[in-house]
């Protein structure tokens, strides 16, 4: 998901094709039904929403590539339904390893279809190794995301490699089929020319295109989503970058540093266009599904304290509610990246983060930060599950987004929202992507590289 910019490009994409609540599949201004409160063990409510957000990669994966799906409306399934995402589709297969270490998902299924989506993958359109942001499902041809963002999306690429990462290792050692599955992600990881993106400079830059050519011109500097990009340009064995574009450009030359606090708390980095606070709590999760931040520091954080702090701020910032948005509360918070509602009732896509609160809670927000704020998510996850199933769970899992305060809730779903909730709670309750990801050899060696030590693992 975009920055700034792209947010903006997404926002007007979403505005033209969701104009009112009556459209979405969302319910306004009627209350809500009540439901008798059936309580959950901690286990059974963890179990339950990964089994159900899993169903988005699963059960409503696109048929022909068997990758995700940019986006599933329950009341028109089949809106948009040839559009590959290619930074959910990373998250996808995470969820998938998930899914069969749980025995969710039978394993020789699930190798079987994620054979299918990479080698979709190996013959989909590319731009010096990168994936477009969006991708036909019939052809593999790039869907333009906007009209100059029409090549290579190093982002999203650097999302699905996170991926890749994680098959290989989960699936190296098994049987021929695992093994030719694990070969075929170190074939096609190994592709992107990451140093073709800085422009012979020392920075990373978001997005090529065969017509445009540089002219979104969009660095990537921090702080926001993109960290795991610089981690996975330095580590790549045939298009590695320097250690001077991560400090130059994403480090800003240390003046990505930030001594503010919001509630007492460390704020750490600048967040970019946050103002001294903190921004969306998606940047505190794409990067982190496979890139471990327990005991991981370098010269600029900590970033255990980073993450942890991030939704810990999110969380005391909703409970506080300086607005006065009805219901939120201790186990009723979460701001990120979402489908949105305005106050004239009109709905779109927005960035929600404590300086653009519209009083829209996002669920994938404070269930991705189980590792962060364990005790806070499990009340959100208890509410959802035992209070408000009936209005906030539907066929995929938790709905995108909801409103007490407008008794509205959104009936879709995003990849990149549903995404993220299953290896994260996975990370919160084994640790699995953390350390597949963290066990490749050329992640150590990236790492060490760009300067990071870790308390968890041999860097």
């Amino acid at each position: 998901m975009k920055s700034y910019f792209c947010i903006a490009i997404l926002i007007s994409f979403f505005n033209s094709c969701s104009s009112s609540p009556s459209t979405d599949g969302s319910s306004n201004g009627t209350p809500l039904p009540t439901n008798p409160v059936v309580v959950l063990t901690d286990t059974e409510a963890l179990d339950q929403v990964q089994k159900d957000a899993l169903k988005y990669f699963w059960d409503y994966a696109e048929p022909n590539s068997k990758l995700a799906r940019e986006r599933y409306l329950v009341d028109n399934p089949n809106f948009e339904s040839d559009i590959i995402t290619t930074g959910g589709s990373g998250f996808g297969l995470m969820t998938i390893i998930v899914g069969v270490e749980r025995g969710f998902v039978s394993r020789a299924e699930a190798v079987t279809r994620l054979t299918t989506a990479l080698i979709f993958l190996g013959k989909a359109e590319r731009f010096h190794g990168a994936w477009p942001h969006w991708i036909n499902a019939s052809n593999g041809a790039v869907i333009p995301f906007g009209t100059k963002d029409n090549g290579g999306d190093l982002v999203e690429t650097s999302f699905l490699c996170q991926g890749f990462i994680a098959v290989r290792e989960y699936f190296k050692n098994g049987s021929a089929a695992e093994k030719a599955l694990a070969q075929k992600a170190d074939d096609l990881w190994r592709e992107v020319e990451w140093d073709w993106y800085t422009k012979g400079e020392n920075a990373l830059y978001w997005h090529w295109s065969p017509n445009y050519e540089w002219e979104m011109n969009f660095k990537l500097e921090g702080y926001n989503e993109c960290l795991v990009t610089y981690v996975m340009a330095a580590s790549s064995p045939t298009h590695p970058i320097s250690k001077a574009a991560y400090d130059q450009a994403w480090a800003r030359n240390g003046g990505i540093k930030n001594n503010a606090t919001q509630y007492g708390i460390p704020v750490i980095f600048n967040y970019n266009g946050a103002s001294g606070n903190v921004g969306p709590l998606f940047w505190a999760q794409y990067s982190y599904l496979g890139l471990d931040p327990r005991g991981l520091s370098d010269q600029y954080a900590n970033y255990w304290s980073l993450t942890q702090n991030h939704s810990k701020i999110i969380n005391q910032y909703c409970i506080a509610n300086p607005k006065g948005w009805v219901g939120y509360s201790d186990k009723c918070w979460g701001l990120t990246a979402s489908y949105s509602r305005n106050s004239d009732g009109s709905t779109g896509y927005s960035a929600h983060q404590p300086n653009n609160d519209l009083g829209v809670i996002t669920s994938t927000a404070a269930l991705s930060s189980f590792p962060f704020t364990p005790v806070e998510s499990m009340k959100f996850l208890h509410y959802l599950y035992d209070e408000n199933k009936a209005n906030y769970i539907g066929t995929a899992g938790p709905y995108d987004a909801f409103s007490p305060h407008y008794d509205w809730v959104t009936k879709r779903y995003l990849a990149i929202d549903q995404g993220t909730i299953v290896p994260m709670i996975e990370n919160y309750r084994t640790g699995l992507l953390w350390n597949l990801f963290m066990q490749a050899p050329e992640v150590i060696t990236g790492l060490k590289a760009l300067g990071f030590s870790s308390t968890q693992h041999p860097l």
